[in-house]
């Protein structure tokens, strides 16, 4: 290649990296995937050794991963989170141990599973957990200590009370939660996160602990950064040590004497990686010995002593033998691939969403086609490409109609999907009943999906508002409903008519509104009749919202059909008030800001109490924050109160201010 033509390439590679980089750490939302990427990034690498005259000091290959959001308050590492070199053949390993031995000619490996999560540090003083923060660029990351406290598998208290510890470890889901929350997700309208990487990237960064919890995060401990009142000389004696202090340590690791003993852990552990209920996109190989690493060094952004093992996606052919069309909840038509089965990373994949009419038309994926699949993240299967049409093949186009009721469907502008026009069409209705009845909406134990699927079929529930005039006769007249089972159905039934009008909201599936929406508009609107009322501008101004789904919400109330069920809903006595009672408004316009553990009390009662007086409760400290209460281990909210000078309050002194009041 030549020199003009390299320096055009090296740009474009430049471009794409850094786009996709911010797709994948910040944003969550990856376009392509891990393999594309790394291939993109080693054809730069070998570009700019062929011209190191081309190489720039803000060259993707010189950075590592993502800037820190502004979201979360900043963290500087003290020791960097560096990133690791990638090898993708055994003989590139078979490189770097040669590199290792000119240095370090005695050495021995250990090698461990590389997980495919977000790299956090965690801090503890005295044996007490005290800051987390994620990598971000290596040097700066970001303060996620409340979030990272929603993880039951990260200690708060050590078995042991060292002085000052940091360790590093990779947050992840696992494939079971993982499959959970896409599940919610759709059944709320939602778009599914693409894997279980960015899933759990995306939950660590809510702003709201209460959302980081609800999604089942782990975490596996691998690395000390810092550490006082231990000498540790190896890294499997760093390992046993976290494991002894009660971290969760990288499972399945092996110290290994030689290069080809971790070449054969490596396939070990890649021929494992199907049985695992979490992602692994690779192994690592580190050299054992502290004393040996830090003669080898590091380069400006790898570790010298570590070597990272990337992987190919598994890719296998099979036959396309029909595809079926399901009609979501909002009504979307989803194409969903059938194929002959084939077994893919470990599991047998006989099914896979085709998305929607652009991505069958852009692959031309017809029924009978020879295709090629992989998984996308190790677990969701997709077609990669058609390898041949069948025999007088046609082109893929989905129904005009819908499947389940007949009605038209249409696509709408700025819209991928195609949608049905009609809002009481049964498979709708079924996904929104599941809705409705769920624990974070009405909660109605008992009103399964398979008890619902019963009473559509003897049509005896056409829409929610009939669910309340349901009868013990009708319940009995269906497949192992019992009298006792009918009873206590009927009975969940009747306590969800007295549901704080925050649930009622969010189980009509509005679009774009969550759970946590629902309780903002709950609170803005004490009464649904004001929702009615209410103008685009004056939803748009709540905390948190936007226009777009302050215009959702305002076409939803505008719809005939949903005037009608509310109006059914409140004849059958389902409450339509905010349940948030105002005792007096001693608290009106402060905000207050909650962290750590109070003496006596929990926070969720010192925010009942405040709100009781008008008062407001924020996650996060800002200038307008009126109050921070604080009790043991508070961690970076009281930190950014202090700098701040907002006035931070004890349980006493919040006592004494709730009855100065």
């Amino acid at each position: 290649m030549q020199r003009e033509e390299a320096e055009k390439r090296i740009q474009e590679l430049r471009e794409q990296i850094n786009y996709h980089s911010r797709k994948y750490y910040v944003e969550d939302a990856p376009e392509i995937d891990d393999y594309e990427y790394d291939m993109l990034y080693r054809e730069l690498e070998n570009l700019e050794r062929e011209f190191p005259d081309l190489r720039t000091l803000d060259s993707p290959t010189r950075k590592v991963g993502g800037p820190a959001l502004n979201t979360f308050q900043k963290v500087t590492h003290e020791v960097v989170m560096e990133s690791l070199h990638d090898s993708f053949s055994e003989e590139e390993m078979r490189d770097f141990d040669r590199r290792v031995r000119e240095t370090v000619p005695d050495v021995t490996y250990v090698v461990e599973p590389k997980f495919d999560g977000l790299s956090v540090s965690l801090e503890y003083r005295d044996g007490k957990f005290f800051r987390g923060s994620t990598r971000g660029d290596g040097t700066v990351g970001e303060d996620v200590t409340e979030n990272l406290r929603t993880i039951r598998t990260i200690p708060k208290t050590l078995k042991e009370p060292v002085p000052y510890l940091e360790v590093r470890g990779e947050v992840y889901m696992s494939h079971q939660s993982f499959w959970q929350l896409c599940a919610r997700q759709e059944l709320n309208g939602e778009k599914p996160f693409k894997n279980p990487r960015n899933a759990a990237a995306g939950s660590l960064r809510q702003k709201d602990p209460k959302i980081t919890a609800s999604r089942v995060l782990d975490i596996f401990v691998f690395n000390i950064q810092q550490v006082s009142g231990e000498t540790l000389s190896r890294h499997d004696e760093s390992l046993e040590y976290l494991r002894r202090l009660g971290f969760t340590v990288s499972p399945f690791y092996q110290v290994c004497q030689n290069i080809e003993e971790a070449i054969a852990h490596i396939r070990k552990i890649g021929e494992r990686r199907g049985e695992f209920d979490y992602s692994i996109d690779g192994a690592v190989v580190k050299v054992n010995d502290f004393a040996q690493r830090a003669l080898l060094g590091s380069t400006a952004k790898f570790p010298k002593w570590a070597e990272a093992f990337k992987y190919p996606p598994e890719e296998k052919e099979t036959t396309l033998l029909s595809i079926e069309v399901n009609v979501g909840r909002t009504g979307v038509l989803t194409p969903t691939g059938v194929f002959e089965p084939i077994t893919l990373a470990g599991t047998t994949v006989s099914r896979a969403t085709l998305h929607n009419q652009d991505f069958i038309s852009e692959k031309d994926i017809r029924v009978g086609d020879k295709v090629c699949l992989r998984k996308a993240g190790e677990i969701i299967p997709e077609i990669v490409r058609v390898i041949s049409h069948a025999e007088n093949s046609e082109p893929y186009f989905l129904p005009k109609i819908c499947p389940s009721c007949g009605s038209p469907v249409v696509r709408e502008e700025g819209e991928a999907a195609l949608r049905c026009t009609n809002a009481d069409c049964p498979a709708q209705l079924t996904r929104h009943l599941i809705h409705f009845t769920s624990r974070d909406a009405m909660d109605i134990d008992g009103m399964g999906p398979a008890v619902i699927d019963q009473l559509i079929g003897k049509e005896l529930v056409r829409s929610p508002a009939d669910l309340y005039h349901l009868t013990e006769p009708q319940l009995l007249s269906l497949e192992r409903m019992g009298k006792k089972s009918a009873q206590n159905l009927l009975s969940a039934i009747e306590h969800s008519k007295g549901n704080d009008l925050s649930r009622l909201l969010y189980g009509l599936g509005i679009p774009h509104v969550g759970q946590k929406a629902a309780k903002l508009l709950a609170g803005r609107f004490l009464d649904i009749k004001e929702i009615f009322e209410a103008s685009t501008e004056t939803i748009a101004s709540i905390e948190g919202f936007g226009e777009i789904m302050a215009q959702s919400i305002r076409e939803f109330f505008d719809l005939p059909a949903t005037g009608e069920l509310i109006g059914r809903l409140s004849d059958a006595n389902v409450n339509m008030t905010s349940r948030r009672e105002v005792q007096d408004t001693r608290f009106a316009g402060k905000t207050f800001v909650l962290t750590g553990t109070l003496p006596t009390m929990t926070r969720s009662e010192a925010s009942s109490i405040i709100e009781k007086f008008g008062g407001k409760v924020s996650g996060s400290v800002s200038k307008k924050t009126s109050y921070v209460l604080a009790g043991e281990e508070a961690g970076s909210k009281l930190e950014k109160a202090q700098k701040l000078n907002v006035p931070i309050l004890s349980e006493d002194d919040f006592l004494k201010l709730l009855n100065e009041n």
